[in-house]
């Protein structure tokens, strides 16, 4: 799905005013609503785009080259949408046929989820809710206890599940404050003492999905490490163009021309072939899986080849990030150039888990 000249317009006249403003803006979000892309994973039938895998990469990917706030945001949220393939049928046609729908919220069990009868008492507190401010729900994991005993799973383990709840039962925690991604407002949030539907609790497994689209098959690790690589890419590609971009003006400084520019450009050139080559072999692991599933074959392999090549990708993103900044001079870091924005972006983005190599 390739993006149009009127919304890359929109995408760029807007991103500094999310930035300032520390939310979406309203021509962000009307520009979202109006193109579905909290709806990427919604079926068509509950009026959501119902992209493949590739797609939605591709879009993803696109939308973080032009903004990397409103793409991580439109990815996280777009991913809890991506719940209505595990939740109760049911309230799940309610919900999400309503145009504005957007679930997120943490996937930390950092709550506890009281079960009385067919109901639960939700307690806690969770980070990291991206999107906060226009969520119409909240997404969250809670250990489950009973008359005030932890509730332990087949191995032993605290038994854990997911819940959502509408937006007026939260109390929002303003405290996001990150020197990049600012516009995804990725707030805390606490429940206390709210009593929820046995049928608002979910488990996000293949095996358990509640409607029969492909999607709801596919794991949700791999979908999830492809989903946030995707803005890694994208974000990276439109930082490596803005590189080469300067390196060509600064072509016309003799001084430079004739002492740096060789080695710099050399360099560029090789990170530039890199990306190509990664994001290719990634790319193909992600159609190859979609197929695979498709057509029953045994994914296993592709999987946990998604997750170390996802992983090597960010990691050469991030070194290479760190070897061309300095050489961008006092342009790259002025606070509101879209080069200092991206480098922002980029490290903010990699202080999540997910992508993260052990030390």
């Amino acid at each position: 799905m390739q993006l149009s000249s009127e919304d890359i317009a929109i995408l760029k006249d807007n991103q500094a005013k999310g930035i300032h403003q520390k939310t979406l803006s309203d021509g962000q979000l009307e520009l979202i609503f109006r193109r579905k892309w909290f709806k990427i994973w919604v079926p068509r039938a509950l009026g959501g785009l119902g992209l493949t895998l590739p797609e939605g990469l591709n879009l993803l990917a696109g939308l973080a080259y032009w903004d990397g706030g409103l793409a991580w945001t439109v990815t996280l949220c777009s991913g809890a949408n991506l719940f209505v393939g595990f939740i109760d049928p049911v309230l799940g046609d309610q919900i999400f046929k309503t145009d504005r729908v957007c679930f997120g919220g943490s996937g930390q069990a950092s709550g506890t989820a009281t079960r009385e009868g067919e109901h639960y008492r939700l307690r806690g507190f969770w980070r990291y809710a991206t999107g906060a401010p226009h969520l119409t729900h909240f997404t969250l994991n809670a250990a489950i206890q009973e008359a005030g005993k932890p509730v332990l799973d087949e191995k032993g383990e605290p038994l854990i599940k997911s819940f959502f709840v509408d937006r007026d039962h939260v109390l929002v925690h303003y405290d996001w404050d990150t020197f990049g991604l600012e516009a995804t407002a990725s707030h805390s949030f606490s429940l206390e003492d709210i009593l929820v539907d046995g049928r608002q609790s979910f488990e996000i497994d293949a095996a358990k999905s509640t409607r029969s689209e492909l999607l709801y098959q596919y794991p949700f690790m791999p979908f999830a490490e492809l989903t946030l690589l995707a803005n890694f890419t994208g974000m990276y590609k439109r930082f490596l163009d803005l590189i080469e971009k300067l390196f060509v003006l600064k072509s016309n400084q003799s001084k430079w021309e004739k002492t740096e520019s060789k080695e710099a450009f050399r360099v560029l050139d090789d990170f530039q072939q890199d990306y190509v080559n990664r994001r290719e072999a990634i790319m193909n692991l992600a159609a190859r899986s979609w197929v695979n599933l498709h057509d029953g074959n045994d994914n296993a392999a592709i999987y946990e080849q998604i997750g170390i090549q996802s992983r090597d990708f960010v990691e050469s993103i991030l070194t290479n990030t760190i070897r061309l900044y300095p050489h961008t001079g006092i342009s790259g870091a002025a606070i509101e150039h879209e080069i200092n924005i991206i480098f922002r972006n980029i490290f903010t983005a990699s202080q999540h888990k997910l992508l993260q190599k052990s030390l």
